[in-house]
């Protein structure tokens, strides 16, 4: 009898409030058992941008994802809170602990990118590969920044997101449908986490330590990121050791939700020639 997929929603405890995630199981209980895969999405997306991963890598692995701190249903931080690069990596560690992933395949998107990074380094024998999607590993390159808060002081959240989506989605590259949904995730991130989350990012230089990552990474990167362009994300590619660099043609920063389905497949051509379980 074929087991029915499994969809869990959970939360996992963490010295500073719970995270919320989710736990995808649909492999089948004959097939041989292979890593899981954790996601990590960026600021102003959350856990249900990866629904169209799915197809791709459910049939082959377990998959986990979750709302990062400051959004969704997870811990929403006061505005004192004390926000850093290594807060994150082990939020990322406590998500993986509750939901029994001891070693896994690592993806992050835009800042999960970079935090996905810093786990990478922090705790090489926990992640079997790890994928980055439009992010980088020098925050101080990162383009357009400084007219966010701006946009959130004289226009609130709203604003900011109207003026966000065009970096993210070229014109015509979702239904209407899609859009609106992920518009209206994004109106839902508080200020002072989309303020704080991007402190973090742009206070980050990860250069010196990227030798130190040796599991077998995936780069994907759109050619039109109006805030990461591409020759940051090929300096990471030239200071890995072991890395392939795909680069979209006509994308902008939105790539893992505009191009799941392309995204989504690479990374299982990356997992399969690799041969890594």
């Amino acid at each position: 009898m074929v087991r029915e997929e499994q969809e869990q929603n959970m939360h996992a405890s963490t010295e500073h409030g719970s995270l919320h995630y989710d736990v995808v199981d649909q492999v089948a209980p004959w097939r041989e058992a292979r890593a899981p895969i954790l996601f990590h999405h960026g600021i102003g997306a959350c856990a249900a941008m990866w629904a169209g991963w799915v197809p791709a890598l459910g049939d082959a692995h377990r998959l986990v994802t979750f709302d990062m701190r400051g959004c969704g249903q997870s811990h929403i931080p006061g505005p004192d809170f004390a926000w850093s690069l290594d807060l994150l990596v082990d939020d990322l560690f406590a998500v993986a602990d509750a939901a029994g992933l001891q070693r896994f395949h690592l993806v992050g998107e835009s800042i999960g990118g970079t935090v996905a990074l810093a786990a990478a380094i922090a705790r090489p024998d926990r992640i079997v590969t790890l994928t980055v999607s439009n992010g980088a590993h020098l925050g101080a390159s990162i383009r357009s920044v400084e007219a966010w808060q701006s946009q959130l002081d004289q226009g609130g959240v709203k604003a900011w997101s109207d003026a966000f989506l065009p970096g993210r989605f070229h014109d015509g590259a979702l239904s209407p449908e899609r859009l609106a949904w992920f518009a209206m995730q994004q109106e839902r991130w508080p200020r002072e986490s989309i303020l704080n989350a991007l402190e973090v990012l742009v206070g980050t230089d990860l250069s010196s330590r990227l030798k130190h990552i040796g599991c077998p990474t995936l780069l994907l990167h759109p050619d039109g990121s109006p805030f990461i362009p591409v020759p940051v994300m090929a300096e990471l590619h030239h200071l890995l050791p072991d890395a392939e660099l795909h680069v979209f043609g006509r994308a902008r920063h939105g790539l893992p939700f505009s191009h799941a389905v392309q995204c989504a497949g690479l990374l299982r051509t990356f997992l399969d020639s690799r041969k890594v379980r």
